[in-house]
């Protein structure tokens, strides 16, 4: 059976229409991604800019990024060499650098008044401790700034700049805190720290601010320093002093002829 002229052409005419919207849809589809790819990059410089805006104002010391990955499309963002500077008196250059860390986000709670972190993850962070684990140190300077910070309810320019980014008193809930894989500077010896768990953060309706967040995150990193650099300055004194009676054992009366200080110095380093 044939169809009439007129009939074929109409099928035509149809399928040529459905393969024009197909195709404009495609076009469609691929700006959208292209579109949120580049608003994802231009927000992750202002994420850039603010973290080192707010957080030298936090935490009174140098906040450098090197990049903020951004994507609206899954609400994910990663954030790309952090270094944290040290405070005025303490001779390393930084206190805290982080290699990479991950953020999974809701995005339908970007728009409402508490921004809900599903995960965030902070992998391999490397901490110069400085000072002394029971006393002053640089970790614990910094910490009370943070907390400075808070008290005082942030300086005019934190709060300018977080106004600018977001609404006014916009909280935070972040369900999962992990930091993997981080090692701490001491007097030249490298110390692994265990994982730490965070969970729950800022449940129910007031949740937490960034200040409240940054201060956990810190009290736990740096509760995790501390006693890893106290129990290997312990282990270091143990070790010298079994190493001077050793010296002094085995070289009886020309112990007299060691380079002078040198036991002194031993016993010194493992004090620091």
């Amino acid at each position: 059976m044939h169809l009439p002229a007129s009939m074929g052409l109409a099928s035509q005419v149809k399928l040529s229409m459905k393969k024009i919207f197909l195709r404009l849809v495609l076009i469609l589809l691929v700006l959208i991604v292209v579109a949120g790819i580049a608003v994802g990059v231009f927000l992750g410089n202002l994420i850039k800019a603010g973290m080192e805006t707010i957080g030298r104002k936090i935490t009174q010391v140098s906040i450098k990024v090197d990049a903020v990955n951004l994507s609206l499309l899954t609400g994910s963002a990663g954030i790309k060499g952090l270094v944290v500077g040290n405070p005025e008196g303490y001779k390393s250059p930084q206190a805290i650098s982080v290699g990479s860390t991950s953020v999974e986000v809701d995005p339908f709670s970007v728009l409402s008044d508490k921004i809900i972190i599903r995960s965030m993850r902070v992998d391999a962070p490397e901490i110069t401790f400085e000072g002394n684990p029971f006393s002053g140190n640089n970790l614990g300077k910094i910490m009370q700034n943070i907390n400075a910070a808070a008290k005082s309810g942030g300086s005019s320019a934190t709060n300018t700049a977080a106004k600018a980014a977001s609404k006014p008193g916009r909280k935070l809930e972040v369900d999962e805190f992990v930091i993997t894989g981080a090692k701490v500077n001491f007097n030249g010896v490298t110390l692994p720290l265990p994982d730490i768990h965070l969970a729950n953060l800022g449940k129910g309706t007031d949740g937490i601010t960034a200040e409240d967040l940054a201060r956990r995150a810190l009290d736990a990193l740096t509760s995790a320093t501390i006693k890893a650099v106290a129990a290997n300055a312990s282990e270091i004194g143990k070790s010298a002093e079994k190493l001077g009676k050793a010296l002094e054992k085995s070289l009886g009366s020309n112990v007299s002829s060691l380079p002078k200080g040198l036991l002194g110095g031993l016993f010194k380093k493992s004090t620091n």
